[in-house]
């Protein structure tokens, strides 16, 4: 189905939708592509929080994203809103024609991340579900190498995602921040992007075994385990919580082959510290290269995605990660979820 035509002759205009922790990036991104897009307006509940960001960018500010969408002649969105406002907020922008970049997770429930991707197809628009790690050095390796299939048959993948997130995290939300309605737990939410690996890097999951725990003064889980078979017969584990104390500790994935073995750590997957494979490839000599410094969990991918959106805008490529390939990782979250409260192992995909 053909998409709303391409933008050729000027800037993209861009709204921002939600200026807390994560928007920063999507600014950041914003100004780095600042021949293509043009910032247009910003919508922000908190009226302060929305004096500020109309101050600095010096464009309309908007507590209403309706009244956003009815007074600003918009391109494109980002939603940097809380989880469970992206379905409502996203097709509402597609009845308003216009495109959408969400973050992660596309909805906290399966069915609204449906209704999101039927919504765009009607509306003959764009919905880009940002996936940013992807595109971070480290595991652009990683990809290449299991798409060479460097590691012949893959027997084993376990993934940790240790990090912190104390009460007072959650307690300066507004009462969003784990709740199962708005932001889902510690898989949904800051582990989202770690799922995402779980079927970008290894391929489809034919069956999953979760189980979860709270510590938190909250309504969702802060740590939990997750066993998984893949279709091509690998095995593997995923280990998440945010209890770590006093401060995030790693975010790593190690895959274990038949002719090769990796493990990716660091805070956020930013430190390739094993790569070993019976063949070698003139890349093998530069991994070291790849390696970078973060103090934060969300990497550099941000700017990249939008590169890949403003061309996708243009007409000049297919988007990297579109609202179906939003709905693999959603799949494996609620089949997670789903097992976690059951007490059963859940095979995917699952009947919807």
């Amino acid at each position: 189905m053909r998409k709303k035509q391409s933008i050729l002759d000027r800037k993209i205009r861009i709204g921002v939708v939600g200026c807390g922790r994560i928007s920063k990036n999507h600014f950041g991104s914003i100004a780095n592509h600042s021949r293509e897009l043009e910032l247009a307006a910003v919508c922000e509940v908190n009226s302060s929080i929305l004096e500020h960001h109309i101050s600095i960018h010096k464009v309309p500010g908007y507590v209403e994203f309706a009244d956003m969408l009815c007074n600003e002649n918009l391109d494109l969105v980002a939603l940097c809103t809380p989880s469970g406002l992206h379905p409502h907020q996203a097709i509402l922008a597609a009845q308003h024609g216009v495109h959408v970049i969400t973050e992660k997770p596309m909805a906290t429930r399966l069915s609204d991340g449906l209704a999101m991707v039927k919504a765009f197809d009607e509306a003959n628009l764009h919905l880009f579900v940002v996936k940013q790690n992807r595109l971070n050095s480290t595991l652009q390796l990683l990809k290449r190498a299991v798409n060479e299939k460097r590691f012949g048959r893959i027997h084993m993948v376990h993934i940790n995602v240790f990090w912190s997130r104390p009460q007072s995290y959650y307690d300066q939300s507004n009462g969003w921040r784990g709740t199962w309605e708005f932001d889902g737990g510690a898989f949904m939410n800051q582990a989202s992007h770690y799922v995402d690996l779980l079927d970008w890097l290894i391929g489809p999951v034919e069956k999953v075994h979760a189980m979860m725990s709270t510590t938190r003064d909250i309504e969702v889980e802060d740590t939990g385990v997750l066993n998984v078979k893949w279709r091509n017969g690998a095995l593997g584990s995923m280990s998440v919580t945010m209890l770590t104390y006093p401060q995030n500790l790693e975010g790593s994935i190690t895959i274990l082959g038949e002719r090769g073995t990796v493990r990716i750590g660091g805070t956020a997957v930013n430190e390739i510290q094993t790569w070993k494979f019976e063949d070698h490839r003139d890349y093998d000599d530069s991994v070291d290269k790849a390696n970078y410094e973060t103090t934060s969990v969300y990497g550099f991918g941000h700017p990249l995605y939008y590169k890949n959106v403003v061309e996708v805008i243009r007409g000049r490529e297919k988007p990297d990660t579109d609202g179906r390939e939003g709905l693999k990782s959603l799949e494996l979250l609620m089949a997670a979820y789903i097992s976690a409260r059951d007490g059963q192992i859940v095979g995917l995909p699952l009947n919807y």
